[in-house]
């Protein structure tokens, strides 16, 4: 019997309409002989709403409470399929994160999966043909719900088809990755082939097609992620090993990130202490920050970041705690610059990229502030007002 693991965005079941369009697309496949997991994430905008309402009462809501809430969104959506596909005469059954055995540690909103008990799903295929897992979300080693944090739902079902030993395949309402994004350059080609780590790159410089913990999973376990348009024919795109890649090319897409600022701390003189707790809570705090610059001079130590604007507050309350032992701290947090980043694992055997990127911004008399590097991509920290231009010249110079 084949089995395949299948995830459906908020996009993909945003109505009963098109959970009924996808029951009838999964008990297609039913027929042909598979037997499917399939992830699913709240409907539309649940999630948003769920926050909103919590905003309206506090701002300042406990973790644990947090995750108990927002985990009903995704059991919305498995209880209503799971309906739909019964009544259609297909056996499903379905599983909260809880059910399903996926355990997690670290924070309850941004936990990270320990473990899968597959014996559960070994068992309950014996009597259904689906298992319909919500999304998103698990339970920790004192039995708390937890959530995963952005991009949930994709990393439950890669870690799922590792699990399980089978392909995953990621539907949502865009066929595939682009180049770059097709509403910013519409002349966007869509990728038939994407290596992991270009995958993971672009999905940290913000590509939003999908989160990094889930593409490094599917690379650990070396498992192909094809992503694609919902009950759509039109073709989508592999993400899987480099090696396996018929095509390379120096550079596979430009990715914009508008979701970000840019945190700036200033100190009269070079303090290791101060830096080693700065790290200290941001590491506490889980927050993932990139594009480090320190300089230390004459002048004092002064140090910038960028990261997520997901996590402004806790930044704020970070620097905050910390002035109060360190009153001559200064930070400034700031929203009003994008990162543009070109991406390719063609980089590693070619030369000239990152001189071409140079020339085509400062030809463009688009200024840069920051500049970071790997293996496989260079970044650039630009204002607001530059950022899709830069997106678009590069686009243009790199043939995308």
């Amino acid at each position: 019997m084949n089995r395949s693991v299948l995830k459906f965005g908020g996009t993909s079941v945003a109505d009963i309409g098109k959970i009924t369009a996808i029951a009838e697309y999964l008990k297609n496949r039913t027929e042909q002989g598979e037997q499917l997991t399939v992830v699913v994430s709240a409907m539309g905008k649940t999630t948003d709403e769920l926050l909103k309402t919590v905003s309206s009462i506090t701002k300042t809501p406990k973790e644990q409470d947090l995750a108990v809430l927002l985990t009903t969104g995704e059991q919305q959506t498995i209880s209503y399929l799971s309906i739909i596909l019964n009544d259609l005469g297909v056996r499903a059954k379905p599983l909260t994160g809880y059910q399903a055995g996926i355990e997690t540690v670290g924070h309850h909103l941004k936990s990270k999966i320990s473990k899968i008990d597959t014996d559960t799903f070994n068992r309950l295929y014996e009597s259904n043909d689906i298992l319909i897992v919500a999304g998103f979300q698990g339970f920790n080693t004192d039995g708390e719900i937890t959530t995963l944090g952005r991009g949930g739902s994709d990393t439950t079902a890669v870690a799922l088809a590792a699990a399980l030993e089978c392909p995953c395949e990621i539907y949502t309402d865009v066929a595939g990755v682009y180049s770059t994004d097709p509403r910013l350059y519409p002349e966007a080609r869509r990728l038939e082939q994407v290596s992991y780590e270009e995958m993971m790159e672009m999905a940290a410089l913000g590509a939003g097609v999908l989160v990094t913990r889930s593409v490094e999973i599917a690379k650990n376990y070396n498992i192909p992620i094809y992503l694609g348009k919902t009950l759509s024919d039109e073709k989508g795109t592999w993400v899987m090993a480099r090696t396996e890649m018929l095509e390379k090319k120096a550079v596979t897409g430009v990715a914009l990130d508008q979701d970000m600022i840019h945190v700036t701390l200033n100190y009269p003189h070079y303090d290791p202490v101060l830096l080693d707790r700065a790290f200290h809570h941001l590491e506490q705090e889980e927050i993932n920050v990139d594009m480090i610059s320190q300089i230390t001079n004459n002048e004092g130590l002064q140090l910038s970041f960028t990261m997520k604007d997901t996590e402004e507050n806790q930044i704020q309350k970070i620097f905050t705690r910390l002035q109060a032992d360190y009153p001559d701290l200064y930070f400034k947090i700031e929203d009003r610059f994008v990162k543009v980043s070109v991406i390719g694992s063609g980089m590693r055997d070619m030369t000239g990229v990152a001189s071409k990127v140079f020339r085509t911004l400062i030809e463009a008399d688009v200024p840069f502030h920051q500049v970071t590097t790997s293996e496989i991509s260079i970044s650039y920290v630009v204002d607001e007002q530059n950022g899709e231009h830069a997106a678009r010249l590069l686009c243009e110079r790199f043939d995308l």
